[in-house]
């Protein structure tokens, strides 16, 4: 790691301009090491990725890029979406599969995509870049352990490999539909008239009201559009929505219903029988291939929205394994991935029927999409500054639309959709725990912390001696030193002849440029400097070997050549820099703290509870010491309670 150094400036690392920009590094498990920022802070840090999200659309790309991106996309972003055909038709139990229904039902999919997908996803949410028997079902279980196998190579490998297979689906499928329109029934067309969708819910009355659960899932999956902006670019992902996966969606729906009106009794297998029989062993090849990898949006969007959770500090510290040195979201972590490939399968070899995982699937979405208007409204109000009418008009169209699928899809909760809840109460109770304890520490390191006139007063105690050596110690406070130095030097008696209190800063970016990465300041005790190092997700962060400290000793010693006055001495001056030299040969340290809360008999049984959940997921995130490379005989754990 090339490290430089340029003047310190406390403005630099303290003023709010530059605070949003920190956010903990995923792999920083302890509690000494790693930028803190305050929760204004990371309010308007959010407020900056929702207005300017680092992807490449920030930068100049060629349309060619954005085409191919727009590729790859087929294989990641719209593998749920652009498969739904194959199980919107077998989910409606219909009653009465008459020509005006299947009319209705048809107009129903068509303007959900259009509103749904096109206005509120492709248009707007993306600006906004923050059956079968048991054999079946085990084989479904073998494909997905494969499936997430592959994660580990990154999402661009993964996409080359899939995205063949989602274009030839893409490109068959409207093909088909459009054999089927002309030859069953060509004037579907006109069901994209909204008058028939009220008069399919003028006859139908309850009984359509229910079926829209089952309708809703022609949008499975549009909601990846936005979770994997982190993948791809806005571009990108609107060039393949607008001018591949939503004309292929609607010209197989069409050609669906086109036949479902002249074989009405077919609809629950309704894909699979209007394929023509000259091509249906090819087609029945490319729906499998394609069912198979259509969770891939779902994964690599869940990599993208755990990675945001851990640098805003509302999800346990894991592994992050960026595995793309341009795009700044591709990612992949090893423990989301295996924990997800277990409830998957497990899911599947419970459920394998197939109707409970679609009710489940069903009341994922709508509550997704209810959610994501709820939160863009907010969005157009505090950031984007939109004008009111235009707010309110979005809101009432789609908060009405959803809200309507979302009452019909509540009453498949008994039938499969309490998995998500369940799953959900789950991940909220671990996102609230960690978040709670990690707030009361910042709370209490912040009203305990020790400034540089606290450790004037410790460093005059007699008793408090000098040792020889360099000392690397590791805090997280901004405005001051983590409380484990006052706890280290009462018990130890000593500090190292010179101590660098270090903090790491992680900054949304490929790579810090080398003048950057090393920003250094006195604190005006003799021995005593501050440092911050600063990296970008491509930046290898290696803390091992003589390379790194002679860097940081070298950039000291001419920072205190550089901030030299001129009423400093010149013989002073070289009495230091030798102090930093002779500290280097007397031996290199590096101190952390490990902290604990140490839980009065006055806490209540809130706290109780929620602290010792707080310590129970602390205890098994990584160590962040080992992940960054120092050796271990050279690293030093300080215990210490923090008592509540």
């Amino acid at each position: 790691m090339d490290l430089h150094v340029r003047p310190y400036d406390s403005a630099v690392t303290q003023s709010d301009d530059v605070v949003v920009t920190v956010i903990d590094h995923p792999n920083n498990n302890n509690d000494e090491v790693g930028a803190v920022s305050s929760r204004s802070a990371r309010f308007h840090d959010l407020n900056r990725l929702i207005q300017s999200p680092p992807t490449l659309d920030n930068k100049v790309t060629g349309k060619w890029q954005n085409l191919l991106l727009a590729y790859k996309t087929l294989g990641v972003v719209f593998g749920g979406l652009v498969t739904s055909p194959l199980y919107v038709y077998p989910s409606m139990q219909l009653k009465s599969p008459t020509e005006e229904n299947y009319l209705g039902i048809f107009s129903i999919i068509f303007w959900t995509l259009s509103l749904i997908g096109v206005v509120k996803y492709a248009s707007i949410a993306v600006r906004a870049d923050d059956q079968g028997e048991a054999w079946v079902e085990v084989l479904s279980a073998v494909v997905l352990i494969v499936l997430f196998l592959l994660q580990k190579y990154g999402t661009s490998r993964v996409s080359f490999l899939f995205s063949p297979i989602m274009g030839a689906w893409t490109l068959t499928t409207p093909l088909v539909g459009i054999y089927s329109i002309i030859k069953h029934y060509p004037g579907i067309y006109k069901a994209i008239s909204p008058h028939y969708i009220f008069s399919f819910f003028w006859r139908n009355g309850k009984e359509g009201w229910l079926l829209l659960s089952g309708t809703i899932l022609c949008i499975t999956g549009s909601e990846a559009m936005f979770a994997d902006l982190g993948h791809f670019n806005k571009s990108s992902i609107q060039i393949a929505f607008l001018f591949t996966i939503y004309p292929s969606l609607v010209l197989t729906y069409a050609g669906q219903t086109a036949y479902l009106i002249r074989n009405p009794y077919d609809h629950q297998d309704g894909f699979y029988k209007f394929i023509p029989s000259p091509v249906y062993w090819p087609m029945f090849v490319i729906a499998t291939l394609a069912a198979i990898v259509a969770s891939q949006s779902l994964i690599s969007a869940t990599f993208s929205i755990i990675k945001q959770s851990v640098a805003l500090d509302y999800f346990p510290r894991v592994k992050i394994v960026h595995t793309s040195t341009r795009q700044e979201g591709e990612v992949y972590s090893p423990e989301v991935n295996y924990i997800l490939m277990v409830i998957c399968v497990a899911v599947i070899l419970i459920f394998g029927d197939g109707q409970d995982i679609g009710n489940a699937f069903g009341v994922v979405v709508t509550m997704v999409m209810l959610i994501t208007t709820i939160m863009l409204t907010l969005v157009m109000i505090i950031i984007w500054r939109t004008p009111p009418v235009l707010v309110a008009l979005y809101f009432v169209i789609f908060f009405v639309m959803e809200g309507v699928y979302v009452s019909s899809v509540f009453t498949k909760i008994p039938e499969g959709g309490w998995i998500p809840f369940a799953i959900s109460v789950v991940l909220a109770f671990i996102m609230f725990g960690w978040f709670y304890g990690r707030q009361r520490k910042i709370e209490y390191e912040l009203t305990h912390k020790i400034d540089v006139d606290s450790l004037k007063a410790l460093l005059s105690d007699p008793g408090i001696q000098r040792v020889p050596g360099l000392c690397f110690f590791y805090t997280k406070i901004q405005d001051g030193l983590t409380p484990v130095l006052g706890h280290y030097m009462k018990n130890m008696k000593s500090l190292h002849n010179v101590t660098v209190f270090t903090t790491l800063r992680y900054l949304l970016v490929p790579k810090v440029p080398a003048h950057e990465r090393i920003i250094v300041n006195k604190l005006g005790l003799k021995g005593v400097y501050g440092c911050v190092i600063q990296y970008g997700y491509a930046d290898s962060l290696s803390l091992e070997g003589d390379d790194f400290v002679l860097q940081v000793t070298n950039s000291l010693q001419n920072h205190v050549r550089d901030s030299s006055d001129c009423a400093q001495s010149t013989t002073s001056l070289d009495e230091e820099i030798d102090d930093i030299k002779e500290a280097k040969l007397a031996g290199v340290v590096h101190v952390r703290g490990k902290t604990r809360f140490h839980i009065g008999k006055s806490c209540s049984w809130f706290d109780r509870t929620m602290l010792a959940f707080y310590e129970v997921l602390h205890s098994n995130c990584r160590c962040s010491l080992p992940a960054m490379g120092i050796p271990l005989p050279h690293c030093i754990e300080v215990g210490m309670h923090y008592e509540v």
